[in-house]
């Protein structure tokens, strides 16, 4: 069983910067493809940005590209996602999620993943 810890959420003002981690507890970090998604209140939870095994591929949902960066830390076994330019429909609960992968190939849809985290609010004012 996999464990993630998201961190790094907070409130933050239009046009600013949050980076949220993700810690897996599997050693293997190595074999998992990773991925950022949200889910704002009413909404369905959507895709944000993924990541491959290598962090050679990575995927953005259109609404974050330019913004948001994701990467990953195979010494520091953690996953970042770097958001930039935040604005207000960015506020949402955040959710990192891992799926092990043969392949070094991202997977953009959440179904496909099997282990999540606990989630970390980010809040962006006007």
């Amino acid at each position: 069983q996999v464990q993630l810890v998201e961190s790094g959420g907070g409130l933050v003002q239009a046009g600013g910067s949050l980076r949220l981690s993700c810690a897996p507890s599997e050693r293997t970090f190595t074999s998992y493809a990773m991925g950022w998604f949200r889910q704002a209140p009413g909404k369905e939870r959507e895709t944000v940005a993924a990541i491959s095994r290598s962090g050679s591929n990575t995927y953005y949902a259109d609404s974050v590209k330019g913004r948001f960066t994701i990467s990953r830390d195979g010494a520091k076994n953690t996953v970042y996602l770097q958001m930039n330019s935040l604005k207000p429909e960015d506020t949402a609960v955040y959710y990192c999620a891992a799926a092990r992968k043969y392949s070094d190939s991202v997977i953009p849809v959440s179904r496909d993943y099997t282990y999540w985290g606990q989630g970390t609010q980010v809040t962006v004012s006007s």
